[in-house]
């Protein structure tokens, strides 16, 4: 009798370090595949920028010292591999754009240019799919790095080396504004 309240507690608890497993597992691919998702929308946005300077170029070609930064940050951008290295590379990023569509004021048949125009919405709509895509991925981070902290989860997590994944943050208090770009007069 001993011997199978033994065992069934045995089967109890190994379906119970399963399950707990099983979990910790998803929750780590779900972290690995948003953060692929994020780093799809980054080079979907990378891709536009060489047009956006390229439109830019025939109107404002003296404006080559910004159309480098912009090179440059979009080059950080690609390079970067975490969360921390990719907020700062975007932070950058922003930035220069911002300046960019700062100086694309200057020159109103810029503005005019359906290209222009075309290349500036489609950005804007990259930045809010990059938002939401962030806020989920921290979302699964949240639930991960909790997983992993919590009794018995902790316990499971360190026999098995789980290991909880950075959030994204955002490197500067500028960057958690909306960028501000208008192209009315």
């Amino acid at each position: 009798m001993v011997g199978w309240i033994a065992l069934g507690v045995f089967v109890v608890l190994f379906v119970v370090v399963v399950g707990i497993y099983n979990r910790l597992v998803r929750l780590q691919v779900r972290g690995e595949a948003s953060w692929r998702d994020i780093d799809t929308l980054l080079r979907k946005r990378a891709d536009l920028i060489p047009n956006l300077v390229e439109t830019v170029k025939g109107y404002a070609s003296h404006e080559r010292g910004l159309l480098t930064q912009v090179a440059e940050a979009r080059s950080a951008s690609l390079k970067a591999r975490t969360p921390k290295e990719q907020g700062q590379a975007d932070d950058m990023l922003q930035s220069t754009l911002k300046t960019l569509f700062a100086v694309a004021e200057n020159y109103p048949e810029l503005k005019a240019n359906t290209n222009f125009v075309a290349l500036q919405n489609t950005l804007e709509g990259l930045e809010g799919e990059i938002a939401r895509a962030r806020r989920y991925y921290n979302a699964v981070v949240r639930d991960l790095n909790t997983a992993i902290r919590v009794f018995p989860q902790n316990i499971i997590a360190g026999l098995f080396r789980v290991q909880g994944r950075e959030f994204y943050t955002l490197p500067s208090e500028e960057m958690r504004e909306p960028p501000q770009v208008s192209f009315s007069q």
